[in-house]
C-alpha cells in the first residue's frame, strides 16, 4: 500500500454558535508523517473526526483521490472511509473480545476473506507491533501500551492509505512513548502510508514528523516542514514547546494581548526554543522510508520560500548529502496573513514564486514568523508534487521487537 495526498481547503467547523476552527487549509503529502499540535481545546480531535467524515463541516473541502468527502454520496463516503485506519486515544478495543478478535473485526466486517486468510493477516499485523503470542488476552488483562499496539494493529489490517493517530502518547510514560514513536516510524517505512498524528507530546513533535501544523485561536496558524515550527521565534510556539506559563496561551483559553505582554515583560529574558533534535530513523533491518526521498525533492523546491532559520536547519539536516545551491527566482512573495495574537490580515496569493500553492498564504523571504507561513505544503510540481513510488511488501518483523 502507498499513501495518498489529502488536500484540505477552507474547512470550517462549529457546534451550534460555538466556532471550533475556521478556514483550515493544508495538504498532507503522500506517505509522509505529519503532526498537529495546539493547546487543549483547540479542536484537534474534531479535525480528525471531520477528516474521516464522522463530522460534517459547514464549509470547505477534503479531497482524496479526486473526490471531495464533504460533498460525495454516502455510499462513496463509506468506501473512502476504508482508506483510513484510526488509532484512538484509548485503543477503543471491545472489552469482551480477545486481542485476536479485536484485530480481526474490521476484516470480518468489511471483507469477504476466509478465516484462514484473516488468521494470516492478523498474525502479520500483530507481529508488526510486537504482540505475537498475546492473541488470546483480553484488553483488561494487558497494559495501556499493549492496548495502544493492539489498536494500531487493528488500524493496519485493511492496509489503509491514511492512518490517523489521536494522541497516541496519552496514558503512556515517556519511555513507552519513545518506543511507540519508534514503532510509528518503522511502520511508516513498512507501509508508506500517509500518517497524521495529533499529540501534546513535545518530544514526539520534535523527533517524529516530516511536517508540523499548529492550531491556535480557532485557525491553523501554520503547517509545513518540521524545521519551520521548530525554529520559529513566535511567542506561542516558544511557550508551547518549552511548556511554560508565560506567553499568549492561558489555562482555559488564549490570553488577551495586554495580559500576555505584561507577563512577558515581568518574566524578563526567557529561554528560547529547545535545541533541534534529529528526526527518528527506522530501526535496523526495517528498510528506508520512501517518503524521505520524496520530501527532500519537495523541500528543495520550496526552500527559497522558507524563513532563514528554517532554511539553515534544513541544510544542516542534509549535511551528509547537501542540497543544491538555491536557484534564482522571481520577485519574493509578500506577507500574506498575520496570526499574531489571533489577528488576521487579508491574504493574497502569488503564482510568481515556484512552489507557492494557489489560494494559500505564502512565505515571505524577508520575514521569519507565522505572519507569512504557508498553510499548504507547497509542492513545486504544479500537479501536486512528486508522486509516490510503488509500495513494497513489509520486511519480516519478529515478535516483541517493540515493547511498550
Amino acid at each position: 500500500m502507498t499513501g495518498v495526498e489529502v488536500k484540505v481547503e477552507g474547512l470550517t467547523k462549529s457546534f451550534g454558535r460555538a466556532n471550533i476552527w475556521s478556514d483550515v487549509t493544508l495538504t498532507l503529502p503522500p506517505g509522509e508523517v505529519s503532526v498537529l499540535l495546539g493547546p487543549s481545546g483547540t479542536g484537534k480531535s474534531v479535525f480528525l473526526k471531520t477528516l474521516i467524515g464522522l463530522l460534517k463541516p459547514e464549509r470547505g473541502s477534503i479531497v482524496i483521490h479526486e473526490t471531495d468527502l464533504v460533498r460525495c454520496s454516502e455510499s462513496r463516503l463509506y468506501e473512502l472511509r476504508k482508506l483510513f485506519g484510526v488509532l484512538f486515544q484509548d485503543g477503543a478495543l471491545f472489552g469482551s473480545m480477545s486481542l485476536y478478535d479485536n484485530i480481526a473485526f474490521p476484516l470480518r466486517e468489511h471483507t469477504k476473506k476466509s478465516e484462514s486468510e484473516i488468521r494470516d493477516i492478523v498474525a502479520e499485523k500483530m507481529a508488526m507491533v510486537g504482540l505475537t503470542g498475546d492473541e488470546r488476552k483480553l484488553p483488561g488483562e494487558i497494559s495501556g501500551g499493549m492496548r495502544k499496539r493492539a489498536g494500531l494493529a487493528r488500524a493496519l489490517v485493511l492496509d489503509p492509505e491514511i492512518i490517523l493517530f489521536d494522541e497516541p502518547d496519552s496514558v503512556l510514560d515517556p519511555v513507552r512513548t519513545a518506543y511507540l514513536n519508534q514503532l510509528i516510524i518503522d511502520l511508516n517505512a513498512q507501509t508508506d502510508s500517509t500518517f497524521l498524528i495529533v499529540t501534546h507530546d513535545i518530544n514526539t513533535a520534535q523527533t517524529v514528523p516530516d511536517n508540523i501544523g499548529m492550531l491556535y485561536r480557532k485557525h491553523l496558524a501554520m503547517f509545513g516542514p518540521r524545521e519551520v515550527l521548530l525554529t520559529s521565534e513566535e511567542p506561542v510556539v516558544a511557550q508551547f514547546l518549552n511548556g511554560r506559563r508565560q506567553g499568549p496561551i492561558g489555562m482555559s483559553e488564549e490570553k488577551d494581548t495586554a495580559q500576555a505582554a505584561r507577563e512577558m515583560e515581568e518574566a524578563g529574558e526567557l529561554a528560547g526554543l529547545p535545541p533541534m533534535k534529529p528526526q527518528l530513523q527506522p530501526s535496523p533491518g526495517v528498510g528506508e522510508r520512501k517518503a524521505v526521498g520524496r520530501r527532500r525533492e519537495r523541500v528543495q523546491q520550496m526552500l527559497h520560500t522558507l524563513p532563514a532559520a528554517a532554511q539553515q536547519a534544513i541544510r544542516a539536516s542534509y549535511a551528509d548529502d547537501p542540497l543544491p545551491a538555491p536557484r534564482p527566482v522571481g520577485p519574493p512573495a509578500r506577507p500574506a496573513s498575520s496570526w499574531r495574537m489571533g489577528r488576521r490580515s487579508p491574504a493574497r496569493t502569488d503564482d510568481s514564486v515556484p512552489g507557492y500553492p494557489p489560494r494559500a498564504p505564502g512565505y515571505g523571504p524577508e520575514a521569519d514568523s507565522f505572519d507569512t507561513f504557508d498553510q499548504g505544503y507547497g509542492g513545486g510540481d504544479p500537479a501536486g508534487g512528486p508522486g509516490s513510488g510503488p509500495g513494497s511488501p513489509p520486511p519480516p518483523s519478529g515478535p516483541g521487537r517493540h515493547h511498550i
